[in-house]
């Protein structure tokens, strides 16, 4: 099995507002860069597509260590409450969970790769982090027209 190693984030411009990911994809000495946005959205939102979105673009399964500065993704997957989520039928006190389209997704792909989640603190010493970052920000300004 290939090993992946994928680093994440997502920006948002207010909360709702415009907002972007990044992702930067690394396998061996090859790195690929992705990003994209949407118009109106959340901070949380642009963390979990740009999971998606680099893992989607795996052919094959593979091990993936996954690098992210989102609690919000890192800890629903490592400390299981996606998964109490999805027996509860995405409902969680009576509510419906945010972003249940995402995390379906997100389900999903885990269950083709074997995922290892990795928090990282944002905006500090990672390289690959801080270019995520970049990656983002250069997507909701796109879409803000700045």
């Amino acid at each position: 099995m290939k090993s992946v190693d994928i680093y994440t984030d997502g920006a948002c411009s207010g909360n709702p507002g415009p907002g972007g990911w990044g992702a930067i994809l690394k396998y061996g000495e090859v790195e690929k860069e992705i990003s994209g946005g949407e118009r109106m959205t959340t901070n949380n939102r642009m963390e979990l597509m740009a999971a998606i979105a680099s893992l989607s673009l795996l052919k094959e399964p593979c091990h993936v260590t996954l690098y992210s500065d989102s609690k919000y993704l890192v800890d629903s997957l490592t400390k299981g409450w996606v998964y109490s989520w999805e027996k509860n039928n995405f409902v969680k006190k009576g509510k419906a969970v945010p972003n249940t389209d995402l995390w379906r997704s997100i389900l999903m792909l885990v269950r083709k790769h074997e995922v290892e989640f990795v928090w990282v603190k944002g905006h500090a010493e990672n390289p690959y982090n801080n270019r995520c970052d970049e990656l983002a920000v250069t997507e909701w300004k796109k879409i803000k027209g700045e």
